[in-house]
């Protein structure tokens, strides 16, 4: 029989709990844009991107203005994690946080 004794250091516990909720909080953000093309009835972010380059005007429109949102929703997202020394929000205040769709 044997085993291995693994000691972690409080930082090292603390940057996995980081990446832990940096996950928990991409998730959410992820559903949260999901969320936005169903509203508009589609069945998801990537059908409603994938109309940017119809032949439909208010498509394509439609389409580049969600890419938009979604893009500005991905960078407002990282940019409240870039300070790795501070813990993250809880999700719901971030996604408060982030840009609305205006489409």
């Amino acid at each position: 029989m044997s085993f291995s004794l693994i000691v972690k250091t409080a930082d090292a516990l603390a940057a996995e709990a980081r990446a832990a909720a940096r996950a928990r909080l991409a998730t959410t953000v992820e559903a949260h844009v999901e969320a936005q093309a169903r509203a508009l009835g589609y069945s998801g972010a990537a059908q409603l991107a994938s109309y940017a380059a119809s032949t439909v005007p208010h498509w394509a429109a439609e389409a580049r203005a969600f890419v938009a949102w979604r893009d500005a929703v991905w960078l407002a997202m990282q940019a409240e994690g870039a300070d790795t020394a501070q813990p993250l929000a809880p999700p719901e205040d971030i996604l408060a946080r982030l840009p609305p769709w205006r489409g």
